[in-house]
């Protein structure tokens, strides 16, 4: 069986900076991925997506991404990124390998078991992934539903739907750029079913990018954060209930925490909205022939369902069993690990306030410190034994 001293499963942004900031400390980790190529996954995303921090908010450790991407990054830039990120790094990635299940010796080591075989390792990292595989309900009848269906994974471009009704499942960040998307792209009609209003704020107040105030917000207590947040709110956004979107049941801190849902950051949809092309409905419960049941008793035919109802980590199936995981989250990352396992940890699997790359950035670099110590490494580059 091959032996590693450190394998990192997943080949994202997590995984890339982990590698790259170990790769400085003199070590030379694995990288696992099942994709073919780096960036293969930003580069499957619809072609309107952008990053939602800035770019100078969103870079890996050690590489800046070029100005001439501008201030938000088009998904096929940041795809280009990553792929000049691995090779200046020159790391070490086998593509088109999936990882099934990861145990724990009595010896401390692990065994990856892989679709090209298991692997030994002294260290593992889990990057998988924050949106990693997609989550559709369990709704009555859609199993025989007739009309057209898709995860919003598989929605590629606004202009593939244009003179049809759409309805879109899910206020979310990714159900509300499509909502807006779909709009500008000359969709006959566009129905946005919302089960729980969402927390609506700009991507910039003024000059200045949200995500940026949202570092300060991490380390508030949601009472200090949240009204703060309001009065952004307030100015920028409105209230929304005159066109179907009442105001969120919390604050924007205080729903994360508990819920671990993050505002929708709105890149179009509240314009659409107030336009009136935007149609809210109510909470979609179930499928009948050609029908959608909606939570207030009505019913209403689409030609295409959209849903942006989020996706899953996927990693209890992966390390569930080992006792690191609660309510199919770790309970830790960067540089921490969990006592039922030292030598595993977790990148890139939170999405805080201050922005999903930004946090990668911080917990890749204490990961590394971390493993650089715990395996003689522990001065950047100059091995310790």
């Amino acid at each position: 069986m091959e032996h590693e001293r450190v394998v990192i499963v997943g080949g994202g942004p997590a995984g890339l900076a982990t590698a790259a900031c170990l790769t400085r400390r003199g070590v030379d980790p694995l990288i696992l991925d099942a994709t073919d190529e780096v960036g293969a996954s930003w580069a499957a995303r619809y072609e309107r997506l952008h990053l939602h921090t800035p770019r100078i908010q969103s870079r890996l450790p050690g590489m800046r991404i070029p100005k001439t991407m501008s201030r938000w990054v088009a998904k096929d830039d940041y795809a280009r990124y990553l792929r000049g990120y691995a090779a200046a790094h020159r790391l070490r990635i086998s593509h088109g390998v999936t990882v099934t299940n990861v145990d724990r010796r009595p010896d401390g080591r692990h065994v990856i078991d892989t679709s090209s075989g298991p692997v030994d390792s002294d260290i593992v990292v889990i990057a998988t992934g924050y949106n990693q595989t997609p989550l559709i309900p369990d709704w009555t009848g859609l199993a025989t539903y007739t009309g057209d269906f898709i995860h919003a994974s598989q929605y590629r471009a606004g202009a593939d739907h244009r003179g049809l009704e759409v309805l879109v499942v899910g206020s979310g960040n990714t159900g509300s750029e499509i909502c807006a998307d779909l709009c500008e792209q000359g969709a006959a009609a566009v129905r946005l079913s919302v089960r729980t209003p969402p927390n609506v704020i700009p991507r910039e107040f003024g000059p200045i990018p949200t995500t940026l105030l949202g570092i300060a917000c991490d380390f508030l207590p949601a009472p200090v954060a949240d009204p703060l947040i309001s009065v952004i709110q307030k100015f920028s956004i409105g209230d929304l209930s005159a066109h179907g979107l009442p105001p969120a049941p919390g604050g924007v801190v205080a729903q994360m925490r508990e819920t671990d849902v993050v505002a929708t950051i709105d890149v179009g949809m509240v314009e659409q909205l107030q336009a009136g092309r935007i149609e809210v409905v109510s909470a979609v419960t179930g499928f009948a022939e050609d029908r959608v049941m909606l939570e207030d008793g009505s019913q209403i035919t689409a030609d295409l369902v959209i849903a942006a109802t989020g996706y899953q980590r996927s990693i209890d199936g992966l390390v569930g069993h080992l006792g690191v995981l609660e309510n199919g989250r770790p309970t830790v990352r960067g540089g921490e690990t969990h006592p039922n396992d030292p030598g595993m940890y977790f990148v890139g699997l939170s999405n805080p306030m201050k922005g999903l790359l930004f946090q990668i950035n911080l917990d890749a670099r204490s990961a590394a410190r971390a493993i650089g110590g715990a395996i003689g490494h522990d001065t950047q580059g100059v091995p310790t034994q």
